[in-house]
């Protein structure tokens, strides 16, 4: 499905059927857009989801991810911590990025369900044995638990039937520091492992990677907030303006659609903090579309390697398209796609999900 680099070619695989996922995050506010875009898809099926340390502590993840996913409707899904710090550093939060409980403003309702006893890379491992080929495997989140689960069992990369990744900066300017996006930054020992153990695989089992170049395309803005309110029936307009004070909280009548709105001000308000303007870069999204065939991209292959010796450039992301490592191929790097397109999925699918949930 790759295209070659001199001739990019957009490509999506909506209509292929059922999705089973197994979904690894850090939620996050666009880990939350994410989970709740997946929730609005009726063929995509929540295997089970697994909580990385990364935005927030791992709890807290799961915790909010229980809760987001009850609000969308998706009850009785398996939540499951595993590592609660990175492989081999410290970690380190963004309560800047994503507010103290890194949902923003949104203050989600108490789940019902509690969190899973089992360990998030047993998870993993005995769903992709219990069912080789046939799983989608989706990380938003520094890749922690994927790299526990990879050496608990290294024949997963085999075992999983599509991996879709979120993370990296190639030719791209780093989130985090001038060359390293968030998520390698994290846990880079975590990252170099799962890119190792891709290598040599064939070309439909190496993972598609969604990195800032091409998610930080994806910009979520005041205007999308108000055709999703539009698009689930609400009564009045949802405006989160850049002019309004910070910290507004949504009276939508809507509680999917008030959540999001109050996350995703959070969201605008520290991107306009670092002189981005009043937007949001809905990384995580962007990923779950791919991982469920329904945005539009194009990738290229390319070796992968995480840098994670030098202070300077820990976590950075390099990828060689030429092949002057003399290494094989382990990853297919997302070049292009298209938000237009992104948006009006988004805007169509959570509005759709919006009104069905508030249907007597």
């Amino acid at each position: 499905m790759a295209s070659s680099p001199g001739s990019p070619r957009l490509h999506s695989s909506r209509g292929r059927g059922l999705t089973r996922l197994l979904l690894d995050v850090d939620t996050g506010i666009d880990d939350a857009l994410a989970v709740a875009y997946l929730a609005s898809l009726p063929e995509v099926e929540f295997v089970a989801v697994t909580a990385s340390p990364g935005n927030v502590g791992a709890h807290q993840v799961a915790r909010n991810t229980l809760a987001l996913l009850e609000l969308c409707g998706r009850t009785g899904v398996e939540v499951a911590v595993g590592a609660e710090v990175p492989l081999a550093i410290p970690l380190v939060t963004t309560p800047e990025t994503h507010g103290p409980q890194g949902i923003g403003h949104a203050v989600l309702p108490p789940p019902s369900g509690t969190v899973s006893q089992r360990h998030a890379a047993d998870v993993w491992v005995e769903a992709a044995r219990a069912h080789p080929g046939e799983l989608t495997a989706l990380i938003t989140a520094p890749l922690t638990n994927f790299a526990l689960a990879i050496r608990r069992e290294p024949r997963l990369p085999e075992l999983l039937g599509r991996v879709v990744i979120m993370g990296g900066s190639f030719y791209h300017q780093g989130n985090t520091t001038p060359t390293a996006e968030w998520n390698a930054h994290v846990d880079p020992h975590a990252a170099k492992e799962v890119y190792a153990a891709f290598r040599g695989l064939p070309h439909d089992r190496l993972p598609v990677v969604c990195s800032l170049d091409t998610t930080e395309r994806i910009e979520m803005r005041p205007e999308h907030v108000r055709r999703l309110a539009r698009a689930s029936g609400c009564a009045v307009e949802e405006l989160v303006l850049p002019e309004q004070p910070e910290g507004l909280r949504s009276t939508s009548d809507n509680p999917l659609v008030r959540h999001l709105s109050d996350a995703l001000r959070f969201y605008f308000e520290f991107h306009r903090h670092y002189d981005q303007g009043y937007l949001a870069h809905v990384h995580d999204f962007f990923a779950a579309g791919v991982a469920a065939g329904t945005l539009e991209y194009s990738t290229r292959t390319a070796t992968v390697d995480v840098e994670v010796d030098s202070p300077l450039l820990m976590g950075t992301t390099v990828a060689d398209f030429r092949e002057l490592w003399g290494h094989p191929p382990n990853a297919r790097i997302v070049s292009d796609n298209n938000p237009e397109q992104a948006f009006r999925e988004l805007v169509s699918s959570i509005g759709a999900l919006a009104a069905r949930l508030r249907e007597p």
